[in-house]
């Protein structure tokens, strides 16, 4: 950083004499004596040469190369439990099972429902009119519609992510089929109203559309069921939950799937519970509520970084950029990044800000010893210093002897310095390169070893007397 020379905007005041050694090395202090406020602080310095960065700062998380939280699909107990609280695990082995008789209960619930609605289809219908059919199938679709929602219910509720995404995939499509039945069913029951339709055709539709809803119903059921079998997704280390007693939101089935189509957001069940100072870890026979969490795997093979960029700079964020990161837990230790991928999806935070997230590979540290760093745990904050530009051995002067255009002549197109000639300043237009926080670089206008005021530059006027 080139030394400042301190100096008054008027010579005028013959004072300074008498306090030039008020200065300190390389400093000369020119300002009256008589600490006069309103007197300007102009500061000199040389045109050097170095390096220059240009850094956008955000705040950041380590995080895990995978993870999975598992949920229990149904109110229980556990009837064993296989694993304890940080063991290792591999994809596909059996954590705990849950012993859960109103799961099974709702199974044969659906079974038999199922096979009603079967011998329903093969016998005779008891429907004399068109009318009759119109009010069984408004039945059918009010049955329906709560059927779906807690069927789709209980698939929201599996452990196992895959498990549970073909269990909602099965739900839509029956679903689908199901209303395009019920469209059938309505077409034909006013074919038959107007003379041109067979009453036994619409009665057979509707009980096709009742067996798609009942088998869908099924299905959940026996997803459920299933995955009272607790089977870890990936591999990884365990973190076993408290499995919350009281369990669910407490809302009918389905309900909370509707609230959440409508946009309505609700905590996850059983965070709470799982949270809360001093909750114990799952044990053997302990009571675990419908969608309370059972246990989560994290996979910490591989780390990664994330950081929430905001909108202003992320557009200077591409894939390739290094970073600097210091790991809040880990003192002293400077740890490195690079930029992976730029999510494309804003996201909104407190006072309307709006931020990008912005993913880094782990390039691992350096502790305060030179030595390694210590690794940090998934979830540590982080301070990430995203380098996205950069200059090495360039014609530098500090930030705050550039002046924007605007403040000197009403233009507001390029930049400038004050360039010290005979004493007096000059204005110099010059062309900025990279911006750092305290530099910037100058790839023209300037060359090194030439006088410039670095401190004050805004009130310095073209041709003032700077000694």
């Amino acid at each position: 950083m080139p030394a400042l020379l301190s100096v008054p905007r008027s010579p005028s005041r013959p004072s300074w004499l008498l306090c030039a050694a008020a200065g300190v090395a390389g400093v000369l202090v020119l300002a009256g004596c008589g600490g006069d406020e309103d007197a300007a602080r102009i500061g000199l310095g040389t045109v050097g040469r170095g390096d220059v960065r240009q850094v956008v700062d955000a705040a950041g998380q380590v995080q895990p190369r995978n993870s999975a939280v598992l949920k229990a699909p149904a109110a229980g107990t556990v009837a064993t439990l296989a694993v304890g609280d940080g063991q290792e695990v591999q994809a596909g082995q059996v954590l705990m099972t849950i012993d859960s008789p109103s799961a099974v209960q709702a199974l044969e619930q659906a079974e038999a429902a199922d096979a009603e609605a079967a011998r329903s289809g093969s016998g005779k219908s008891s429907a004399q009119s068109s009318s009759q059919v119109a009010a069984q199938q408004r039945r059918a679709q009010r049955d329906a519609q709560a059927r779906f929602a807690e069927a789709e219910a209980q698939a929201q509720a599996i452990a196992d992510p895959a498990a549970r995404a073909a269990a909602l995939a099965a739900v839509q499509s029956s679903r689908t089929q199901y209303q395009l039945l019920a469209s059938q069913t309505q077409a034909l029951v006013d074919q038959v109203n107007s003379g041109l339709g067979n009453l036994d055709a619409a009665v057979e539709s509707l009980n096709s559309a009742q067996r798609v809803q009942t088998r869908a119903a099924v299905a959940a059921a026996r997803a459920t069921v299933d995955a009272l079998t607790v089977v870890a997704p990936i591999s990884g280390r365990v973190s076993l939950g408290s499995g919350g007693g009281g369990g669910g939101s407490g809302l009918p089935a389905g309900a909370e799937q509707l609230l959440a189509g409508s946009g309505v957001s609700l905590p996850a069940a059983g965070a709470q519970d799982a949270s809360a100072a001093g909750a114990p870890v799952l044990a053997q026979g302990a009571a675990v509520g419908q969608g309370a969490t059972l246990v989560s795997v994290i996979d910490a093979s591989t780390l990664t970084l994330s950081a929430d960029v905001d909108e202003t700079d992320v557009l200077l964020v591409q894939p390739g950029v290094v970073a600097d990161v210091a790991v809040d837990a880990v003192e002293g230790a400077r740890y490195r990044g690079t930029v992976t991928s730029v999510d494309p999806t804003a996201k909104s935070g407190a006072g309307g800000a709006v931020t990008y997230t912005v993913r880094l590979s782990y390039d691992g540290g350096t502790g305060a010893d030179g030595q390694a760093a210590a690794t940090p745990l998934p979830g540590m904050s982080a301070a990430v210093s995203l380098v996205v530009k950069s200059a090495t051995d360039v014609v530098e002067v500090p930030a705050s002897a550039i002046v924007r255009a605007g403040s000197v002549n009403g233009s507001a197109d390029s930049d400038s310095v004050w360039v010290v000639r005979s004493g007096r300043a000059e204005r110099q237009d010059v062309t900025v390169g990279v911006r750092g926080d305290a530099d910037v670089e100058i790839t023209a206008g300037l060359t090194g070893g030439e006088r410039i005021v670095v401190e004050g530059a805004a009130d310095v006027s073209q041709g003032q007397q700077v000694p």
